[in-house]
């Protein structure tokens, strides 16, 4: 058996550690296709979940481009629906997976409304605004993609042998551009990620108009946990469309 990590939290919901496990393995599927790689769950418990440790290098110019490859491979796996059979979390705070074939509708409600009570009633206004027009702002029609939901830097990993991997997910039936939106929000990713991306599978057209929209979610949930530091940029988002 492999070498395990162990991720505690002594506070977890009953769910939490099992939402992880199947968004991981759910993930993991697609690995041998050439999706990401992702740790394999050794064990999980009520408070605590166990998977494979991975033995990290500083990432790289080739790590990039490996990456975005992989990742192309995983949205393409696709999903039944938006949304998935199980409860999500992102980081600590609950996400509604209910699913839906309206990506429109999905996003507005389950990604953006439920945490817009961090926020005063105009800047609720504001971004209320932009979720009114969101059918004539979101692009072409996408099926649903295998996304992984969390997509910052310090959730992908890379190892020695030249191999990228994926952790701590809110997997589910989403946009691709999602992803991508919340790769370029934090950055740590190098121009050839996204060059090899749009190589294997190329992005609708306009999806550089539609970053800010993508982006609305994981600035809300960064308003929710941290406070005020965020909440400009979400509305600077949000005005993006006036």
């Amino acid at each position: 058996m492999p070498a395990g990590f162990v991720k505690t939290r002594a506070d977890a919901p009953p769910d939490f550690f099992t939402a992880e496990a199947k968004g991981l393995r759910w993930l993991g599927e697609v690995t041998p296709a050439g999706g990401p790689h992702v740790p394999r769950v050794l064990d999980v418990e009520r408070h605590s979940i166990t998977i494979e440790r991975v033995d990290t290098v500083p990432w790289s110019h080739a790590h990039d481009e490996t990456f975005g490859r992989a990742l192309a491979t995983l949205h393409r796996a696709g999903a039944s629906t938006f949304g998935a059979p199980w409860a999500g979390y992102i980081g600590p705070l609950p996400l509604d997976n209910t699913p839906s074939d309206d990506w429109e509708e999905f996003y507005a409600t389950r990604r953006v409304e439920p945490y817009l009570d961090a926020l005063d009633e105009r800047d609720r206004r504001t971004i209320r605004g932009v979720l009114d027009r969101i059918d004539q702002l979101s692009g072409p029609p996408e099926p649903p993609s295998r996304i992984h939901g969390d997509l910052w830097r310090g959730n992908v990993l890379a190892s020695a042998d030249g191999r990228t991997w994926v952790i701590d997910p809110a997997a589910h039936g989403g946009h691709r551009e999602t992803d991508l939106a919340m790769m370029r929000l934090f950055g740590g990713f190098g121009p050839r990620a996204y060059d090899a991306y749009d190589e294997a599978f190329p992005l609708g057209d306009g999806w550089r108009d539609r970053i800010a929209l993508h982006q609305l979610h994981p600035l809300l949930v960064h308003v929710s946990l941290f406070g005020d530091a965020y909440r400009e940029q979400a509305i600077a988002a949000a005005r993006w469309y006036e």
